[in-house]
């Protein structure tokens, strides 16, 4: 039952704007480009920021693909 109750309050929570994973995927390395330059990505796309919020796998892709961009800039 905790399981049950546990999923519905995960639902109650989400927030509305969140744009959910294939949105996100579609343009993940735009808003890792825009954290490497100092933009404020979540101001761009507050629905992708309420995804990684809430999504624990796009965050971490994110997080890669932040990492592999600054590696490159680094390398440049």
């Amino acid at each position: 039952m905790t399981e049950w109750r546990d999923g519905i309050e995960r639902f109650l929570a989400t927030d509305p704007r969140d744009v959910g994973c294939d949105e996100a995927m579609a343009v993940l390395h735009v808003y890792a480009e825009l954290l490497a330059a100092g933009v404020d990505a979540a101001e761009n796309y507050p629905g992708l920021a309420a995804h990684l919020a809430a999504c624990g796998p796009c965050a971490e892709d994110v997080d890669g693909l932040l990492a592999a961009v600054q590696a490159g800039d680094r390398q440049v």
